[in-house]
């Protein structure tokens, strides 16, 4: 049975439709901004948690455990601390657990990690001592049995995580996916956050795809600033349906040649747009809740969460 160390979880566990946000750190000792990004999402009171991204796209960045912490402090908004096994062997995996544990960390999402060579440092060796699905059951194993994963004891108090998962709507085909989330679902996942959805019906499918497994999936989105940033995930990312009309519209609105009108149309569009799609999808009884992936771009996370609530 799911015990709710996290306010994420107690969220889910008592029926509440949840919505998590995502925090990117750069190369920097810096974190002021992303820490005035976490304020913003603090402020809409309904971000009950965001996540710290972990070398996203192997491009090297301050530690996810050291920016979760920090920007926990300075916030009070629950951190979900990202930890991938691409840069760590299963020592360095259960020592950064059992430091995020101590400073207060109470949710984690497992993840394998992209490879070294698609990052800024491509000469990196990657680890891969472990992959997500046994990072999933190192930590059960943590939490709920008091060992590691080759059965050392951990002395004194367990750590006390919420477990997530990452899961792919987009995948094809989508049957071997399932089996992947299966398979994390047994070993200990509890919720689950997912890739970047633009079409509506991918988010259908996959949410009627998973109706059986036991577990909270939350479905990930990304609010475009600029025709650029969904070209880009139209054209480079495998997998990603960005919808044709989705594209046009804001292309055309990219060509308004006032700053401030195209800004605010792009805001505009995006709570349309994505509205919408949360109506749509929260229907489904898996879907527990949205991450909104609006990297550096958090004003539009209150507006948009206002616009599907009617707060």
């Amino acid at each position: 049975m799911v015990q709710a160390f996290s306010d994420l979880m107690k969220n889910i566990l008592d029926g509440r439709f949840v919505y998590t946000g995502e925090l990117e750190p750069h190369k920097s000792i810096d974190l002021s901004e992303v820490i005035s990004w976490a304020k913003t999402l603090k402020e809409t009171g309904r971000v009950v948690a965001a996540n710290v991204t972990d070398n996203p796209k192997s491009v090297g960045a301050i530690s996810s455990l050291v920016a979760s912490y920090i920007i926990q402090r300075e916030t009070g908004l629950e951190m979900i601390y990202q930890l991938r096994c691409s840069d760590r062997n299963r020592l360095a995996l259960v020592s950064d657990l059992l430091g995020a544990a101590a400073l207060g960390i109470r949710n984690v999402l497992a993840l394998t990690g992209d490879h070294t060579r698609q990052g800024d440092m491509p000469t990196a060796m990657p680890v891969y001592d472990l992959d997500g699905t046994q990072l999933v059951d190192l930590i059960h194993r943590m939490v709920y049995e008091g060992k590691d994963i080759d059965g050392n004891e951990i002395h004194g108090p367990r750590p006390q995580f919420n477990i997530g998962a990452a899961a792919n709507p987009n995948f094809k085909p989508l049957e071997v996916e399932v089996l992947k989330i299966e398979r994390k679902a047994e070993v200990g996942a509890e919720f689950f956050q997912t890739q970047v959805v633009f079409d509506v019906n991918v988010a259908l499918d996959f949410l009627d795809a998973v109706k059986h497994i036991d577990a909270a999936f939350l479905i990930g989105i990304f609010p475009p600033r600029s025709y650029g940033q969904a070209e880009y995930f139209a054209k480079h990312v495998p997998g990603v349906q960005v919808p044709a009309e989705f594209l046009e519209n804001l292309k055309k609105i990219s060509e308004i040649p006032d700053r401030k009108e195209r800004r605010k149309k792009i805001d505009e569009y995006n709570i349309e747009y994505f509205s919408d799609f949360i109506r749509a999808v929260r229907k489904k009884a898996p879907c527990r809740g949205i991450h909104i992936m609006a990297v550096g771009y958090p004003e539009v996370v209150g507006p948009l969460i206002e616009s599907v609530e009617g707060m």
